[in-house]
């Protein structure tokens, strides 16, 4: 096997392994589904055209960092907001609850933009806060403010909907 084709193999692991990921960060910054596959897919598109990872130390957090800056650059040149694709796959439980699972979805779309990527960085991108501290350029005291803000939120808002819907 060739160096370059060793190298494209590490990057397709990579992307198999932390796409979902990658793709659900990427929608929390831009807001959009289809915004956010552009973004990843640069990301790894330009992996692929240098060809080698070899010096980076933490893989994981390199991926997410690359892919923010993607996001946020791609939003930049188009200056505009969406919502959230409220038909994105945020799970893959084998007994879905929908109901709780639009619940939630909502509740995450209510959130600050800066609350809601720490929250999907740490819980669906399984990045400790000092990685989201690095690659946010924050403190960890304030990374980890801003997701017990957004847990305190998002329990508030989940309990507010159970309080509703047993009362109705």
């Amino acid at each position: 096997m060739q160096r370059t084709d060793r190298n494209t193999a590490e990057i397709e692991s990579l992307y198999r392994q932390h796409g979902p990921e990658l793709l659900l960060f990427a929608q929390a910054v831009t807001g959009e589904r289809g915004r956010a596959q552009d973004a990843v897919h640069q990301v790894f598109l330009k992996l692929i055209e240098k060809g080698s990872l070899r010096q980076v130390v933490d893989k994981k957090a390199y991926l997410f960092a690359c892919v923010r800056i993607a996001a946020l650059n791609e939003g930049k040149q188009r200056e505009r907001n969406a919502p959230l694709d409220s038909d994105a796959a945020w799970f893959i439980p084998p007994d879905r609850d929908y109901a709780g699972e639009q619940n939630l979805r909502r509740a995450l779309e209510a959130l600050p933009g800066d609350q809601r990527q720490v929250m999907v960085l740490h819980v669906w991108g399984e990045l400790t806060f000092s990685q989201i501290s690095d690659l946010l350029d924050l403190s960890s005291n304030t990374v980890a403010s801003r997701y017990r803000y957004a847990l305190a939120k998002l329990r508030d808002s989940m309990f507010a909907k159970e309080n509703y819907c047993a009362n109705s």
